[in-house]
């Protein structure tokens, strides 16, 4: 038997925002240009060292097209920590983060929340998550899938926070 403590994280957004890219990046190093939806839900789990010892991530990759949204409810149940993911190049994914965070805030109570923003390489401007960030008390940071810039530290983030 194993140790090392397992953590809920959860990966929420509008579609196409990267979610997958940032959790396929993170847990096998890989980039795909083009990838299919998810459907539904799907998990990965990764060990990450941490100062105080390791912990599993069990990673929760929720689907972002609104006709998910039922099925969505119940999988937040259990998340110590969820990334709000919305894309730097795409303002309108930031508009819908309210949205996100309330039915992130009902169906997985006391879960702690991160504020992502993701497509670092395509973006015209930097910070423009912060506000958003600090209107709900979140941590903020930008990443890029493809690049792999600020993915390592958005998940040690979430590590982080579950275990805290």
């Amino acid at each position: 038997m194993s140790d090392i403590p397992l953590y809920k994280v959860s990966i929420a957004g509008d579609e196409a925002v990267g979610k997958t890219s940032l959790i396929r990046r993170y847990c096998e190093g890989k980039f795909e240009e083009s990838r299919v939806a998810t459907i539904g839900v799907d998990f990965q789990t990764k060990v990450v060292d941490r100062p105080l010892g390791a912990v599993k991530l069990s990673i929760w990759d929720m689907a972002g097209q609104s006709r998910f949204e039922v099925v969505r409810t119940g999988m937040y149940r259990g998340s110590r920590a969820t990334a709000l993911v919305f894309d730097l190049s795409n303002p309108a994914t930031l508009e819908h983060l309210p949205a996100w965070c309330g039915e992130v805030q009902t169906n997985a109570k006391g879960t702690k929340l991160l504020v992502v923003g993701n497509k670092l390489d395509l973006a015209s401007e930097r910070g423009v998550g912060k506000a958003f960030a600090d209107s709900i008390g979140a941590a903020y940071v930008e990443t890029s899938a493809q690049s792999g810039e600020g993915v390592t530290e958005m998940f040690d983030a979430l590590a982080e926070l579950a275990s805290g």
